[in-house]
């Protein structure tokens, strides 16, 4: 074989790697693209009641040294707080106990409220932590997922209440027995809300401004922040603020918003602060509680996940090589 054709020959696998290369290049940047959208929307229900949680990502990458906001994986946030809709939507699918406007449980005060502040977009408010924890079970339960939260007893009837999880409960975690570890969707807690709400890589900042410019001092301007100061005097729809600092809207004011964690044993713990407060509710460094069972006006909630998997970009991008293996068989 001459010179010539073993250069002509080598020019042409170059090029035909180089084709490759771009392909599959192509092939996981437009996999990637699509499969992001799809984790970041999650679809819930059926019918006349399917809806949507949309969430951003929170990294692992980096985290605070000390104090609040430190979390070792990588997880998702709700982008806004749950509203009437969605929460109307999970009643009709979960079903309630006649006459009672809300979830089935014990005790009864923790269950029996509707929203008082309504429209479809405003933040459902007047839900017990209670009623937060059966939401987000019923997002895990269908969608094929564990539950966060364990309720003993027969739903619909005054026996049905929450425990934590036991150490022979399959996916029981000690260092946190009132979430099932196996779950997918959950409360978030106080170190997810505070890291996904203040920190911005280097630093927790005192609060959630995405800008410099977006200070919450003095006069604060009304369309960005919904707080006392704001002069606003009910929640707003969700999003209609100013975006936070990774992604998220209203962790700042809107409604309080239930956490996960316990405070002395029974108690649950509130960040965010609400339109009613002043804007040192709002700080990374301040927290509030209430019991699980209280509804109030004031208190919504948003959902916080794990990470999708990326199995299926993973899959698919094996497909895209096994055409192009296939495509270069057929040329030989």
């Amino acid at each position: 074989m001459g010179e010539k054709e073993i250069d002509k020959q080598s020019a042409h696998l170059r090029k035909e790697r180089a084709m490759k290369a771009k392909a599959i290049a192509t092939v996981v940047a437009v996999l990637a693209a699509a499969g992001m959208a799809q984790a970041d929307t999650d679809t819930f229900g059926s019918g006349t009641n399917s809806f949507n949680i949309d969430f951003v990502p929170i990294s692992k990458a980096t985290n605070p040294s000390t104090g609040y906001g430190i979390v070792a994986n990588d997880y998702r946030m709700g982008k806004f707080e749950i509203t009437n809709d969605q929460w109307d939507k999970f009643k009709a699918a979960y079903g309630t106990v006649t006459g009672n406007a809300g979830v089935p449980g014990y005790p009864n005060i923790g269950y029996s409220l509707s929203s008082a502040y309504t429209g479809a977009n405003i933040p459902t408010n007047n839900v017990s932590w209670l009623e937060a924890a059966q939401f987000v079970n019923w997002l895990n339960t269908s969608a094929g997922h564990t539950a966060a939260y364990k309720f003993t007893g027969t739903i619909h009837t005054s026996d049905y209440t929450f425990s934590a999880w036991a150490s022979s409960d399959s996916g029981y975690n000690a260092n946190n027995p009132f979430r099932n570890s196996n779950a997918f969707y959950y409360l978030p807690t106080e170190n997810e809300f505070v890291k996904a709400a203040y920190w911005n890589g280097r630093a927790l900042q005192t609060y959630s401004n995405a800008s410099a410019s977006d200070l919450v001092s003095g006069s604060p301007d009304p369309a960005k922040w919904n707080y006392l100061s704001s002069g606003r005097n009910t929640p707003w729809v969700v999003g209609s603020g100013s975006q936070e600092l990774n992604g998220t809207y209203d962790m700042m004011g809107n409604v309080f918003e239930w956490i996960e964690d316990p405070y002395a044993g029974w108690l649950r713990k509130l960040r965010g602060g609400c339109w009613l407060n002043d804007s040192s509710t709002l700080a990374a460094s301040d927290w509030h509680y209430n019991r699980p069972d209280s509804e109030d006006y004031a208190l919504g909630f948003r959902v916080a996940s794990q990470l999708p998997e990326p199995a299926t970009l993973s899959l698919l991008a094996l497909g895209g090589l096994a055409i192009l293996r296939r495509k270069k068989g057929a040329e030989q």
